[in-house]
Parts: C-alpha cells; structure tokens; sequence
C-alpha cells in the first residue's frame, strides 16, 4: 500500500473545493461592504480606516490559507490541517468582531435614522444598516465551511496516515521526532502571517507615512521573513548554530514585539491601546489589533518551546527523512509480491503477499 497522489481521492478534491469556495463568498462580501462605504466616506479619516484593513487583512488571510492547504495536502501533513481549523476558527472570530469595529467606526449618532445622517447614524435607512447584512454572512459562511472543513479533515487524517510511516518507518521514537518537526514548520508559517497581520493593521490605521517607525516597520518585514525561513532550514537540515542563534532572536522578539517607542519608556503595546493618551489613535481597530497581538506573542512562544524540542533531536537519525521526504508519493500499486518494491517488502518482514480474490 502507498500513499495516494495529490488530488487522487475525493476528501482532497472536496477539501480544496471547500477552502476555495468560503474564499471567494468572503471576499465577495467584503469587497461589496468596502465598496459600499468607500462611496461615502472618507478612508483618510483615521476612524474610517478600519474597513481598509479588513479588507486587507482577509485577502492576505484567504490567500495564505488557500497556500496552507495546498501545501498540506502536497505534503500529507496532518498537522497542518489541524493548524488549518485552528486558523479557519480564528476567522470567523476575526469576521464577528469585525461587525463590531465596523459599528463603532461609522455609527456616531446611534439614536437617528438616514433621515437625519446617513452615515453618522444607526437606525433604519442609514449605511450602517446598508453594510450589516454583508458582515454578518462573512462568520456565517466562514463556520458552516469550517463544519464541512472538519468532516474532510477526518476523512484525509486515515488517508494521510500512511504518510509518516512511509517516510519514518514504524520506530515509534522517529515518528514522535518527525512530528514535532511538523509542528515546528507549522508554526513558522502561522509566525509569518501572525506578524504580518499586525504590521498591516499598525501600517494602515495607525502609523504615519513620514515617521520613522513607519520606516521601521517596512525594514522588519524582509528581514523577519528571512529569519523564518533560515530558521526552517535550520530544523529541517539540523545545522545547530543556525537554530541557535533563531531561538535566541525568538527570545529578543518576544521581548521587543511588547514594547512601545523608547520614548515613551518601557510599556507594552497592549497597555498602550487602553490607555487614556493612546487610545482614541486605536479605536476601531483595538479589538483585532489586541487579538492580534495576544496570538502573535502566544505563537511566538510556542515556536521557542517546540523549537528546543526540535533541537533536542538533531543528530537522532531523522535528517534523512526530514530532507529526503517526497511531496510526491507514488499511487497506489496492485498485485502480487513480485511488483512491490524493496521498501514495502522490508515493511512487511519480506514475507510475500498472496493475490487478493475478489468476488464478482
């Protein structure tokens, strides 16, 4: 028995279809709720500014959740489809507080109708009321597709069970050891996005063109994906000073991603979103730019933890399979013993397999 090619099967075609299809109904809602508010607003307005980033912020997710699953299924990575519904999840909680921070940044006169102000207000007839509907279908859509999500996922984690075993073998040892590299790639990609969204989020709502931190935040950008990507690298080729030196700025990220500017001495970012002089700069965005935040250092973390988990096994005999592991695995073959292949035979003990009878 081997691994079915890529889109052999019908849970990989269906869990494909599934991730595209949310994709294109979610963004179609909030391009029409964009567009909507953009004929009638201002986005130079800093409280208008929220709808941008939304936009921004669920294309860039969409995208890289459409990369993350292709990648999973190219891979047979069952941890990453798991990583996958932990994402799915934290966007449909994104899409619900954006119905939130959309409210709090266009209704300043909850108490009127588009009578008195069509954008200002809250009641009957007013651009809120307009754009609401097509909010609310965003998390809708996004968790029935991820009920639909999870059924799949049940069905590819016995597809794709094989997987490991076809690149470790069944030493127990080596495929705990090969799993915990998964979860450390994983997390390196969900790193990236997590930083990402937050830069997006303080580049559009909150930081100035002509500041220095602006300047800042765009350098960082290249920089932390080339650490991502050396330090994935590093794990997977098992090059020991590599890695040292990622889990050491791991360390310094963690404490530089919580502080604000020097000038303002050391306090941290989720202080400076509540508190009295910083916090109408953050209004329609505090919500998300906390969750944000909150994740991004929680993965942070995590990637540190699992990362010396990773380096406690290098030179254990697993660089072999972490480097020479196949994304391509070869279909599924039928007969006799005679046309397997040495590898499966040695699977089995070499003892040889008789010809299956079928039953017309």
């Amino acid at each position: 028995m081997a691994v079915e090619p890529l889109f052999a099967t019908r849970a990989q075609r269906a869990f494909m279809f599934t991730v595209c299809f949310q994709a294109i109904v979610v963004l179609a809602m909030v391009g029409i709720t964009f567009r909507m508010v953009e004929d009638n607003v201002n986005f130079d307005t800093p409280r208008y500014k929220t709808l941008p980033c939304y936009l921004a912020l669920f294309a860039l997710a969409e995208i890289f959740e459409l990369l993350l699953a292709f990648d999973a299924l190219r891979l047979r990575n069952i941890i990453q489809l798991l990583g996958i519904l932990l994402f799915h999840l934290a966007l449909m909680i994104f899409a619900a507080l954006q119905v939130h921070q959309t409210r709090t940044a266009l209704v300043t006169l909850p108490h009127c109708d588009g009578r008195d102000d069509f954008v200002s207000c809250g009641g009957p007839g007013t651009l809120w009321k307009r754009v609401e509907p097509f909010l609310i279908v965003a998390p809708c859509v996004i968790a029935a597709s991820w009920l639909m999500i999870l059924f799949w996922i049940k069905q590819l984690y016995g597809e794709f069970g094989w997987a490991i075993f076809h690149v470790v073998g069944a030493n127990p040892k080596m495929k705990t050891m090969y799993q915990w590299y998964q979860i450390m790639i994983c997390l390196l990609k969900f790193d990236f996005f997590a930083f990402t969204g937050v830069t997006m989020q303080l580049l559009i709502v909150v930081l100035q063109i002509n500041s220095a931190e602006f300047g800042v935040t765009i350098a960082a950008i290249p920089v932390v994906l080339v650490l991502l990507m050396l330090c994935g690298i590093a794990v997977q080729r098992e090059i020991k000073w590599i890695m040292s030196i990622s889990l050491v700025m791991m360390l310094a990220a963690m404490s530089y991603s919580n502080e604000i500017p020097a000038r303002q001495q050391v306090l941290y970012k989720l202080v400076r979103f509540y508190q009295p002089s910083s916090r109408d700069q953050y209004e329609t965005t505090r919500a998300t730019l906390t969750v944000f935040t909150v994740v991004a250092f929680l993965l942070l973390f995590a990637t540190f933890a699992v990362g010396l988990r990773c380096f406690a096994d290098f030179d254990r005999g697993l660089q072999a399979s972490k480097v020479n592991a196949l994304p391509t695995r070869p279909k599924i073959t039928t007969g006799a013993s005679q046309n397997m292949t040495e590898s499966q035979l040695s699977y089995l003990g070499g003892a040889p397999v008789a010809h299956r009878i079928s039953i017309e």
